[in-house]
């Protein structure tokens, strides 16, 4: 455990077994990890596969949850959070009930095996740049370059917004 509060993003993400339910119970879920607190989420999301595209699309959404959890402890409870919701890793980029993917960890840089922080995809995906910036607008990664940089640069494409 940290002693210091560190400000996390997560991505979340869902194209199986009722999608929209899976993002929506993940969100109540993320209020319930330990030594954290959620603060906010986007709005939901509806966007094509990354990768193979014989897949159905996904569900997504960024939350923002505070925690004193180190990095690696968090990265745990997130993919325990997916294996209660029968997460398999059967294809890369392939479909899932639940993914749940450490954005951004206060304004650090992590690189180790099981993590990379900022994610090294993130500010190539429109469905999780744009939710990014409704909620942290004003956002500066760690290399301090702006969010804004990257929104001005990702296409929002087919991505759609859902009304719930």
């Amino acid at each position: 455990m940290s002693s210091a509060t560190i400000r996390c993003y997560i991505g979340i993400g869902s194209n199986l077994d009722v999608p929209l339910e899976q993002v929506k119970q993940a969100l109540l879920e993320l209020r319930e990890l330990p030594e954290s607190t959620l603060i906010q989420h986007s709005s939901l999301y509806l966007s094509a596969p990354v990768g193979p595209q014989d897949q159905p699309d996904f569900v997504n959404a960024v939350a923002e949850i505070n925690t004193h959890l180190e990095a690696h402890a968090l990265l745990d409870e997130l993919q325990a959070l997916e294996q209660r919701h029968r997460r398999v890793r059967v294809q890369h980029w392939g479909p899932r009930t639940l993914d749940l993917d450490l954005l951004i960890y206060g304004n650090e840089s992590i690189q180790t095996e099981r993590l990379q922080v900022p994610h090294p995809f993130m500010t190539e995906r429109n469905f999780v740049v744009y939710p990014l910036a409704e909620i942290a607008p004003d956002f500066i990664f760690p290399d301090k370059t702006p969010l804004s940089d990257y929104l001005a640069n990702c296409p929002m494409g087919k991505l759609k917004q859902i009304q719930i």
